[in-house]
């Protein structure tokens, strides 16, 4: 759907007042998601839609990898190592600088090549990694650990917190492709399967289409393995409470990813468990109404051509209530929004759109609007 068509959603309704319909349809992220379907126009899918999308409230993925780690020498259940050893490693401990510790865990390995304590040395530098802020010396740190620790299981270690590296540093191609040497071995590496997803979704709201396909696919088998409560051996319970807390948004970010390959139906279904799965994120509502917007635009499109008849009597109910969705589902977002500073911007988009929808519904009143999104602002616990 072009911006011809854009221009003259006024023309498709009988009613005069549809021209607030026009100015609500031609705000700029509602025509990101309509160019979305138009397959010319792929580079310049998600501009304002992502600028939604990327208010969902994200989960960071840190706790699941090395995270927790405490000193070695405090650890209730750390291996027997030779006082020559503990002494060692009190002092790799005893260090600042990441490249440095990195670098004195490589000479302890040489001289200790078969110490008990090697997995935890590998959790312990991947905790390390986990916490360096800056994303060039992460990747930097993770490659060289690569290097260090070469046999499993301690190379999966360093691979998990590699690929956190690639993804945060925005090293997209390197990421996808250490992602596929991780779950040829293990399919069902749920952390990875999740990272990736996230990691996919980010590159379209870039404009980076490359990945969409293959992180629908990761996203698809991350769901179906929490939902079956697959908890992987290595992982314990507070890691997988981290996993199973992603589900919302692994449908949030699905049904972006479906988008993208024009399957707005399937996108529509999730978002719709998104909002059920995360009641309180205002994005899944934000972006199940502007799907809902884009039904109702393309059934108007239908409409105008009708000749009068019952037929389109009944299109004109049918208009009606999805106009009354939009509404119900933008007074939601609006409600979860407010006093929320990281979704003002989206508060502010949709605020516009809802009233202008409100207003046609009532007679270009907004009488009971405030009440409507009082209605869905979450209660304060007892």
């Amino acid at each position: 759907m072009d911006d011809s068509v854009l221009s003259s959603v006024h023309d498709l309704h009988p009613d005069a007042g549809v021209k607030q319909y026009s100015r609500v349809n031609q705000s700029n992220y509602l025509k990101s998601i309509l160019l979305l379907r138009n397959r010319q126009m792929k580079p310049r899918i998600f501009l304002s839609l992502c600028a939604v999308a990327a208010l969902a409230s994200m989960v960071s993925l840190s706790s699941v990898t090395a995270g927790g780690m405490v000193p070695f020498q405090a650890q209730g259940n750390a291996p027997k190592v030779s006082e020559a050893e503990m002494q060692a490693l009190k002092a790799i401990d005893a260090l600042s600088d990441p490249a440095a510790k990195l670098a004195a865990v490589a000479e302890f390995l040489k001289k200790y090549p078969k110490s008990a304590a090697r997995l935890q040395i590998a959790e312990r530098v991947a905790d390390e990694i986990t916490k360096t802020k800056d994303t060039a010396q992460a990747i930097t740190l993770a490659e060289k650990a690569q290097t260090i620790f070469t046999s499993e299981p301690e190379l999966g270690i360093i691979k998990g917190v590699t690929l956190e590296a690639y993804a945060a540093g925005n090293r997209a191609d390197d990421a996808f492709k250490l992602a596929g040497e991780i779950l040829a071995k293990n399919p069902e590496d749920v952390r990875t399967l999740v990272q990736m997803t996230f990691t996919g979704t980010e590159e379209v709201k870039k404009k980076n289409p490359k990945y969409a396909q293959l992180s629908l696919q990761y996203g698809l088998k991350a769901i179906e393995l929490i939902e079956a409560n697959k908890k992987p051996v290595e992982a314990n319970d507070a890691q997988w409470g981290s996993l199973k807390a992603t589900l919302p948004q692994l449908y949030q970010e699905t049904a972006i990813l479906n988008l993208v390959s024009g399957n707005s139906a399937e996108a529509k279904v999730r978002l719709v468990k998104s909002t059920s799965l995360g009641p309180t994120d205002p994005s899944s509502y934000a972006l199940l109404g502007l799907l809902i917007n884009d039904e109702y635009i393309k059934l108007a499109t239908t409409y105008k051509a009708m000749p009068e008849s019952k037929q389109k009597e009944e299109t004109l109910k049918k208009l009606e209530v999805l106009i009354d969705s939009i509404i119900d589902v933008y007074a939601h977002a609006a409600a979860l929004a407010t006093g929320r500073p990281e979704y003002q911007p989206l508060l502010q988009q949709v605020s516009t759109d809802l009233t202008s929808y409100y207003k046609f519904r009532h007679n270009q009143s907004v009488e009971g609007l405030q009440q409507l999104i009082d209605k869905y602002k979450p209660q304060p616990q007892p």
